[in-house]
């Protein structure tokens, strides 16, 4: 198990909880403070309390996992903060560990939270293990996988859409935005059919 940031290990009483071994990560930008809650193994009544800080690498955080898997954790918690919650989540995710994702506000809004780091992932940790706290949606692997798709989709749409208006003729230049339109419209980046346009007759 990670060392506390003093290089102890903290026993703490050990009061009713509903989720018995629990993690809370505090995250910044470059790193999470992480708390490890779990019972103690000798003494009946008590509880390991440590806490760690974890930079945000791909390694760093896999052998995070790995570390968890190997104290029975069932639950990591960690607060929605800009996008920097995502490689923890997706990551200790990949390993196969629950992963809850709770709103700031929710968080925020219990009375008595401290302010510092390392106090935020302790508060969260005893608030997780409480059952005091709520998951937001995070979608799927296969719905996040999806998303991705199509928004490389829409890029590559709009950069050939781009390509073509930029290649157009000086004297094409002035033609009906029907005619531009019709020529975008074959602009096909997945491999299905093209549609076919052509002008009526006048």
């Amino acid at each position: 198990m990670a060392d506390t940031d003093d290089g102890g290990v903290e026993e703490i009483e050990q009061a009713e909880e509903l989720v018995a071994r629990v993690v809370a990560i505090d995250i910044a930008k470059a790193s999470g403070m992480v708390c490890v809650r779990v019972p103690h193994e000798d003494k009946p009544g008590k509880r390991v309390q440590r806490v760690s800080n974890t930079v945000a690498t791909r390694g760093a955080i896999l052998d995070l996992a790995d570390h968890l898997i190997c104290q029975g954790v069932t639950r990591v918690v960690m607060e929605a903060t800009s996008t920097y919650w995502k490689p923890y989540f997706f990551l200790l995710e990949s390993r196969g560990l629950e992963c809850w994702l709770v709103n700031a506000r929710d968080v925020k809004n219990v009375p008595g939270r401290p302010k510092t780091d390392r106090l935020d992932a302790v508060w969260l940790a005893n608030l997780t293990e409480r059952g005091m706290l709520r998951p937001s949606f995070v979608p799927p692997k296969p719905v996040r996988e999806l998303r991705d798709l199509t928004r490389a989709r829409a890029v590559m749409t709009q950069a050939l859409a781009r390509s073509v208006l930029s290649d157009v003729r000086p004297g094409q230049r002035g033609m009906s935005g029907r005619s531009r339109g019709l020529e975008l419209a074959q602009i096909d980046v997945v491999g299905s059919p093209q549609r076919q346009g052509g002008h009526r007759s006048r």
